[in-house]
């Protein structure tokens, strides 16, 4: 590939500082290759946790600020007041804003929409008249205006970029949509022995669903699922792994109290390194992802990738990632997500084919395939402009 020296590429990562988007970051940083793009350097800014998950390359200049470290109006100043500044200083020949908004002037610019909740009216709602939800609302504003300033936006799905477009009208930058990618350790090859397994009370089917318990991931209902399950004598445990919303870690622990008082088949384990996941999918028989609202999700990707059949929500872009890999359910009806999860109990060739044809569906979303996808639309941005 023809190599164009020289390019500075600065990196706002002011408001990146955990869950996917730091993931994102952090494994698309780790394989990236920018020289093959003409990128020379890579300035990121950042906060002190932020920065020191990023990998340490050669070309990677890590730039902690003190306000960085602060909280959001702070940082928001720093963006408004210093961002341009101090790309301009870098010697810059773009910004990248991964967490989709921006206030500063340097131009050009390419921000990512990573965030579908404040797009998605349904979704908000479930927050009730709260702080979080005029946050939402003040972000949805925010990032309808960066989306329209900028020259370049990334989508990860379709669906995330109809929804976006809905909200923000004709965007007179370039576009492209490019999806998030996979570590490969959580890439495990389906195991015929072990989906033909018989499930009994002494070693019943194990379910996991993992992901931050919140208003739209529906966890109370999965949960209610399985109880409806075990009263018809299937041997089903349910285990929930993630950090949690505290509202909606409430309303989970009432449903659990009531369903399962003992702690015998329903099972919070909390919050789990993203370095330790891999471990978690290995236990399991069964993948559940009940979220409403996603522009792609990550955890779905590597419940595919771990070899499991999946039940999944039929909402947002999860049958565009899912595709006929799995079974579908309405998220908010517990005797239909009892009903996928029925199937799959009662058809180990059904779970086979299914995990298996997940499996093959993950292998193509790599984190090498991201970044060179995203490298080569910035560079394509800043050589030309806007379209």
């Amino acid at each position: 590939m023809l190599k164009h020296n020289g390019m500075v590429l600065g990196i706002d990562a002011s408001n990146i500082r955990a869950g996917g988007g730091l993931t994102h970051l952090v494994e698309l940083l780790t394989v990236a290759e920018p020289e093959e793009h003409g990128f020379s350097k890579v300035v990121v800014w950042g906060g002190d946790e932020t920065l020191r998950r990023l990998p340490e390359r050669l070309w990677l200049i890590k730039d902690n600020l003190p306000e960085l470290n602060q909280g959001l109006v702070r940082r928001a100043c720093w963006q408004r007041f210093s961002l341009s500044r101090m790309a301009y200083a870098a010697g810059c020949s773009m910004l990248y804003i991964p967490g989709g908004s921006y206030a500063c002037n340097f131009r050009p610019v390419v921000t990512m929409s990573q965030n579908l909740l404040p797009f998605e009216w349904r979704e908000l709602r479930r927050y009730g008249w709260t702080l979080n939800t005029l946050k939402f609302l003040l972000l949805r504003c925010i990032q309808c205006h960066s989306f329209r300033r900028a020259d370049g936006v990334i989508f990860l799905t379709e669906y995330a970029k109809r929804v976006v477009l809905k909200a923000t009208g004709r965007m007179f930058g370039k576009t492209v949509i490019i999806p998030h990618g996979l570590n490969p350790r959580f890439k495990i090859e389906p195991i015929p022995t072990h989906l033909g397994r018989t499930y009994t009370e002494a070693n019943p089917c194990r379910a996991l669903y993992v992901s931050i318990v919140d208003q739209y991931k529906h966890q109370w209902h999965v949960a209610e699922a399985v109880n409806l399950l075990r009263a018809e004598g299937l041997p089903l445990v349910l285990d929930l792994v993630g950090p949690a919303y505290p509202p909606a870690l409430a309303r989970l622990q009432k449903v659990i109290e009531r369903l399962d008082p003992e702690g015998r088949w329903v099972h919070y384990h909390g919050p789990v390194a993203y370095e330790s996941l891999n471990s978690i999918y290995e236990h399991a028989d069964i993948g559940v992802f009940a979220s409403s609202c996603e522009s792609i999700s990550i955890i779905l990707l590597e419940t595919m990738a771990a070899g499991l059949p999946v039940a999944c929500s039929n909402r947002g872009p999860m049958p565009e990632i899912l595709g006929d890999a799995g079974l579908y359910f309405d998220p908010e009806n517990p005797a239909d997500i009892a009903g996928a999860l029925k199937k799959y109990i009662f058809s180990p060739n059904l779970r086979q084919a299914k995990a298996q044809a997940g499996f093959e569906k993950a292998k193509k979303y790599t984190w090498r395939e991201c970044a060179d996808r995203t490298f080569s639309f910035l560079a394509d941005v800043v050589r030309g402009g806007r379209s």
